[in-house]
């Protein structure tokens, strides 16, 4: 079989600032073949961008996808309020199914932490942004201690927050102090987001504090910088700027600038969450063949 022929046919649900993102991503990769990117409005400008990249597209939103399919992977860039009915659409096709919006539906999946359950799922869930920038780190930590406490704040440009970001905040939060006690054991998460309007433009940040007992700093300093280096190996961008030990206590914040492609440098957020879904779809189309 030549290797075109054994690319995915992959589609992209929204055409907003991550839905163009992920075109460009997917017409780069070896692994899949861009097939639709739909969107709702005719004349909405991602839309218009992704024709104007050579992209095939189309307007109908999901019912679009749906009949111009079969695809075997669906990356849904849209909001929260309106994944289900895209679950339901896309589940008796065998499609699957990778959510970037933060509903919580399908499994989590967070890679360089349980990626390996991805292939065994159809409905997959990538919680948020900043689940993806916090929980790897997260994750190595509670592997050394058990968290009473953990707060997250997340500060990113304004300007790389599209309208459905927006609506969806209060999911976000939700989905991702969730993930964070389910990945790490944490009695109590707590997330906050903050949408600068400064200028210039402030990178993507998650400033990250942990409370806990019976903390090794050796033992965190090095799972914190393994973590980071797994991140690194499909996000480039991502970086620890600061992290301080103490007793009881544990402080580590990470920057995610996007690098390549045509996003802003300050545009971490879409880079980071992006990045962690075609990488998933490249490992299903690895396992597939």
């Amino acid at each position: 079989m030549a290797a075109d022929e054994q690319r995915l046919r992959a589609a992209v649900l929204g055409a907003g600032l991550i839905g163009v993102d992920l075109a460009d991503r997917i017409r780069r990769s070896g692994k899949l073949e861009l097939a639709l990117v739909a969107g709702r409005d005719r004349d909405s400008l991602g839309l218009r961008r992704a024709a104007e990249m050579g992209h095939p597209t189309t307007v109908g939103g999901i019912r679009a996808v749906a009949d111009t399919g079969p695809f075997d992977v669906v990356f849904d860039a849209t909001n929260a309020d309106s994944h289900a009915e895209h679950w339901a659409a896309l589940r008796p096709t065998g499609t699957t199914l990778i959510d970037l919006t933060p509903t919580g539906l399908g499994t989590v999946i967070v890679p360089g932490v349980n990626s390996h359950r991805s292939a065994a799922h159809q409905h997959l869930n990538l919680v948020s942004c900043g689940g993806q920038a916090a929980i790897p780190v997260l994750y190595a930590i509670s592997r050394h201690c058990t968290p009473s406490y953990i707060e997250v704040v997340s500060t990113g440009a304004s300007a790389s927050a599209g309208r459905a970001t927006r609506l969806n905040l209060d999911q976000y939060i939700a989905t991702t102090s969730a993930a964070i006690r389910t990945f790490t054991g944490a009695q109590d998460a707590k997330v906050m987001v903050n949408l600068s309007p400064a200028r210039p433009a402030p990178p993507f940040r998650v400033a990250m504090t942990v409370l806990a007992d019976g903390i090794r700093p050796a033992a965190v300093r090095t799972s914190i910088a393994a973590a980071a280096q797994a991140v690194r190996a499909y996000a480039p961008g991502f970086e620890v700027t600061s992290l301080a030990v103490d007793p009881g206590r544990i402080a580590v914040a990470v920057e995610v600038t996007a690098s390549g492609g045509r996003l802003p440098r300050h545009a971490g957020s879409v880079d980071i969450i992006n990045a962690a879904a075609v990488l998933l779809a490249e490992q299903s189309a690895a396992a597939s063949r």
